[in-house]
């Protein structure tokens, strides 16, 4: 391997330790309620953005309060030295996908019948810091 192509994976290894992330799948609310919480902490510091999920009336809070708290500890583990204090960590990108949809039927009036859709989805938060840059 080359100097350059070893120079270059280096930066990547160390830029990829300032990064770290936690999905959480197949949760069971609609993808548009989860986007709506998501939106509130998406670029915000992660003490703030606790702050924000813990005191918020909505259901879909709690889930992405679970997942933050998890992306914290992956942070932690591949930082062992480093103090959550210093590192001044942000929500860098989180973003909320579809997931499956459990359709059912339910009776209508004079014998029809209306499809029901049980949405679910699929949440991807990763924490950076401010200086990070994202990785291609």
């Amino acid at each position: 391997m080359g100097v350059r192509k070893k120079e270059s994976a280096l930066k990547r290894k160390e830029a990829k330790k300032t990064l770290s992330f936690a999905r959480l799948k197949g949760c069971p609310t609609s993808p548009r309620k989860m986007r709506l919480v998501a939106d509130q902490v998406r670029g915000v510091e992660v003490e703030k953005a606790l702050q924000i999920l813990k005191f918020s009336p909505k259901e879909a809070s709690r889930n992405l309060e679970k997942l933050l708290l998890s992306a914290l500890a992956n942070w932690q583990a591949k930082n062992e030295d480093a103090s959550l204090e210093d590192a001044g960590l942000i929500v860098k990108e989180i973003f909320v996908d579809s997931a499956t949809m459990v359709k059912r039927l339910r009776p209508a009036p004079q014998g029809r019948a209306h499809r029901i859709r049980k949405r679910s989805n699929h949440v991807t938060l990763i924490l950076g810091t401010t200086e990070s840059k994202t990785i291609n």
